[in-house]
């Protein structure tokens, strides 16, 4: 029998607090190399600045609010403690859906877009529409991290999250929304769990890399193999390193705070619809907000484990396997990767919706989240 869920409360000690303020105020910053800012990585004057508010100005105590406003709980599952927000619909039947984040993501990402899905008649839609949300710390990520717990690649962490729905709240079918590792992992369950699936709905539509293009293969097919290529060449060094050495990295940035924003911050203004502005895609204290619950965790190390896995080991999607399940996608137009439609059905054989969006990147449910929590209800409203 599973163990049942127990209420949680997050309440950082105001000595880590203290601690953060000393580290941030003793940082030692690197010379900006010559060019262009940005263009070696995290401009050294923005990082800075955001250091130097999130010293001064920045007020954890407000997030920890938002956060703490949400129910939580935490449950023993395959020897670690899984943390999750588990939120009722307001609607005659909310469907129960699985709500998944990815790297250098974090639950901090579905703020905005939770009361949209459980509440969605506050919002101007229809209460038939509403979901019963299950968001969970990603194995080895935030609060679902203590030091020495077992390492999740995406295998393990699917099937995770299948325990948490099936076992632990007792659901014995479910939706499932996802982006970044969230995306792959609802794939992973929609491969290996189809029949507790409902369906599944993502905003990056993972394919293999190692396919390349026929001779005769569309257009499209052809240049999304040129896209992969740049994307590979030029923006894939930090897969390498965590995937390759995690633990190295991880000493230094679970010891310098600046260190860590500098390496989170990179990759939200690169994969958002920015224009190469982050904070006019994020508030500094909706970047920091992410940044504080990972460094407040110390989390970091474990975070890079599913690139470990990922590396060395087989696609998720077993070779001669398909994702069988009704899947919706939602294709934002700064996404790191988006795969035609022609390639992705090689893999998803029951695609039922697939949106163009106008706006928005890589961190859907923060960047633009009355669009998502749109295209989602679309999406499962004939699946309930």
């Amino acid at each position: 029998m599973a163990t049942q869920p127990q209420p949680f409360t997050l309440a950082v000690p105001d000595e880590a607090l203290a601690d953060l303020h000393e580290r941030l105020a003793r940082t030692r910053y690197p010379d900006q190399a010559p060019g262009l800012p940005w263009a070696y990585g995290t401009d050294v004057g923005y990082l800075q600045q955001l250091a130097e508010y999130w010293r001064t100005a920045f007020d954890w105590r407000v997030e920890e609010a938002r956060l703490n406003a949400f129910p939580q709980y935490k449950v023993p599952l395959r020897g670690i403690d899984l943390h999750f927000l588990h939120v009722t619909g307001k609607g005659p039947a909310p469907c129960p859906l699985l709500l998944l984040h990815g790297w250098p993501g974090s639950v901090f990402e579905f703020l905005e877009l939770i009361p949209r899905l459980t509440d969605p008649a506050h919002f101007g839609g229809d209460p038939a529409d509403a979901f019963t949300i299950v968001a969970p710390s990603l194995p080895g990520y935030g609060l679902s991290f203590k030091p020495g717990q077992p390492r999740f690649g995406i295998e393990e962490i699917a099937d995770c999250m299948a325990e948490l729905m099936h076992d632990a709240l007792g659901l014995s079918r479910f939706a499932v929304q996802g982006g970044d590792w969230g995306a792959i992992t609802a794939a992973r369950l929609g491969c290996v769990h189809p029949e507790k699936l409902i369906g599944i709905h993502v905003n990056l539509l993972a394919v293999r890399r190692d396919q390349q293009p026929a001779a005769d293969a569309p257009p499209e097919e052809k240049a999304y193999a040129e896209e992969l290529v740049q994307w590979l060449r030029e923006e894939t060094g930090y897969q390498w390193i965590q995937g390759t050495r995690p633990q190295t990295l991880a000493f230094g940035l679970t010891d310098s705070p600046a260190g860590l924003a500098a390496w989170i911050i990179e990759k939200f203004r690169a994969w958002s619809d920015c224009g190469g502005n982050v904070e006019t895609a994020f508030s500094r204290d909706r970047l920091l907000a992410n940044i504080s619950f990972y460094w407040f965790t110390g989390a970091i190390g474990s975070s890079f484990w599913p690139y470990y896995a990922r590396m060395h080991r087989p696609w998720p999607i077993p070779e001669g396997r398909t994702v069988d399940v009704p899947t919706g996608y939602a294709e934002f137009p700064r996404e790191i990767l988006r795969p035609p439609r022609s390639l992705a059905a090689r893999t998803y054989t029951d695609i039922r919706r697939w949106s163009v969006m106008p706006r928005g990147g890589h961190f859907a449910a923060l960047e633009q989240p009355e669009a998502l929590a749109n295209e989602v209800r679309e999406f499962f409203r004939p699946l309930r």
